[in-house]
């Protein structure tokens, strides 16, 4: 087991995920990317992710059901870091679109438009190359005798294969003095914006190197110093909207001035139209590409019947991520209504969705499960005491036998020992109270509770 911890970390709850654990074929490993059992679940997750790589399950959803504790999350973490770094995943909760500042729909279209990511691809002239001389020329201020401001600057930049002596204007010197441009550094010069990058220092360069506050070394470029050169942003939907609303909301100078204190508001559905009718023409014209990602939503039976019907609205349209619903509620009400449903959900929603069932975890597979998360805590423990957290788990809630790892080791380093006893998770046991004992306990005392 790992040893005790020097440094403060966070640990998550999933952060000892790395995919879904499947080999080639699409066949589940028992154990596999920290995800353990589950291997039907997890197997449809993967033909999830062949059919969202393929571009096929757009107006479609999914939804996890299963018991509390029976790895809904997990298995939606873990269909994300299959789908790739770029790939957004939104995480919400059913209980999150009730705010009081805007509507729940709203609410709902943030979280879908975050999920859709935008890559621009952009191709720019620019000049790059090693700093041989940087000569800035300075003349007086106009309106201070005793204050010189930058005219122009001499610039010999060079590459493997070339070197070029060019004259920059006022701004581009200016911002190379301020970025503190030295003969021996790599740069980059947006030949059309005059935009300076500094992109580190030559490893040919007999120029000082300083163990703090270092500047990465980089190679001499190759080929010639102005080149085009191609510039990668992504972005979503949701943040290309805020940069619209912004740009057009017709604040005024007020606006401007103050416009970081002020709560972002609704955004009107005209703005998200210019931004679709923006995405769309430079998609066309192979400027960017559009990345639909996940939006993963917890809980899904605390929406009510309008935000269902809008979100079945939603899954429709053209530009619409794939939408992962999870639900531990077997028949229960669909809320703002008397009608019992499967999942609190309507029958219209529940009818298009492609549901992953997970079931408890068997006692092989709360060890297993054990074992990964005390290494993911850097947790010693026991044979005997993981036998015993084992047992709870099956007995009690897989939850609550990971919850009491974390106070049992703290006990263990009180008591001088370098693992997890028997004796330590007995302990925990007695002094953390499961839910089915709290619920004794509030029975009992029921009546010296306040009301």
């Amino acid at each position: 087991m790992a040893s005790t911890i020097g440094t403060f970390a966070r640990v998550g709850a999933h952060s000892h995920i790395k995919g879904l654990g499947l080999n080639d074929k699409g066949k589940a490993k028992f154990i596999g990317d920290g995800l353990v059992g589950q291997i039907k679940a997890r197997e449809a997750a993967g033909l999830i992710v062949r059919l969202i790589k393929e571009g096929k399950m757009a107006g479609r959803a999914i939804l996890l059901a299963g018991p509390p504790g029976t790895g809904k999350t997990a298995i939606a973490v873990g269909i994300a870091r299959e789908l790739g770094e770029d790939v957004p995943f939104v995480q919400l909760s059913g209980s999150q679109i009730y705010s009081a500042e805007v509507s729940k729909t709203e609410v709902l279209i943030r979280a879908l438009r975050k999920a859709i990511g935008v890559r621009f691809r952009e191709y720019r002239r620019v000049l790059e190359g090693e700093v041989v001389k940087f000569e800035p020329h300075f003349a007086p201020h106009p309106y201070n005798p005793y204050q010189r401001i930058v005219r122009e600057a001499k610039l010999t930049l060079r590459t493997k294969k070339e070197r070029v002596t060019l004259t920059v204007g006022p701004s581009v010197a200016q911002e190379m003095i301020a970025k503190g441009v030295e003969e021996g550094m790599v740069i980059m010069i947006d030949k059309e914006g005059g935009h300076v990058s500094v992109l580190g220092i030559s490893k040919e360069a007999s120029v000082p190197r300083y163990d703090v506050g270092r500047i990465p070394e980089v190679d001499v470029p190759d080929g010639p110093v102005e080149k085009e050169k191609e510039f990668v942003y992504l972005t979503t939907l949701d943040e290309l909207d805020e940069l619209f609303h912004k740009r057009y909301s017709g604040g005024g100078f007020f606006s401007l001035l103050f416009g970081g204190r002020e709560e972002r508001k609704e955004i009107d559905p005209e703005t998200r139209m210019q931004v679709d009718k923006f995405v769309k023409e430079a998609v066309e014209s192979g400027k960017a590409e559009i990345i639909p990602g996940v939006l993963f939503i917890d809980e899904i039976h605390m929406l009510d019947i309008e935000s269902f019907s809008f979100l079945n609205r939603a899954l429709e349209s053209e530009l619409a991520p794939i939408v992962i619903m999870a639900s531990n509620r077997g028949f229960t009400k669909i809320r703002g209504t008397d009608i019992v449903s499967p999942h609190g959900m309507p029958l219209d929603i529940l009818d298009r969705v492609l549901i992953i069932p997970t079931e408890p975890y068997k006692p092989e597979e709360i060890k297993e499960i054990l074992k990964i998360r005390a290494r993911e805590e850097k947790i010693n423990i026991s044979d005997e005491a993981l036998e015993l957290l084992t047992k709870y788990g099956a007995e009690i809630s897989l939850r609550y036998a990971i919850q009491l790892m974390a106070p049992a080791w703290e006990r263990a380093k009180f008591h001088g020992r370098d693992a997890v006893s028997v004796e330590d998770v007995e302990a925990v046991r007695e002094r953390f109270a499961s839910i089915e004992e709290s619920v004794r306990h509030l029975k009992e005392w029921e009546e010296r509770f306040l009301k």
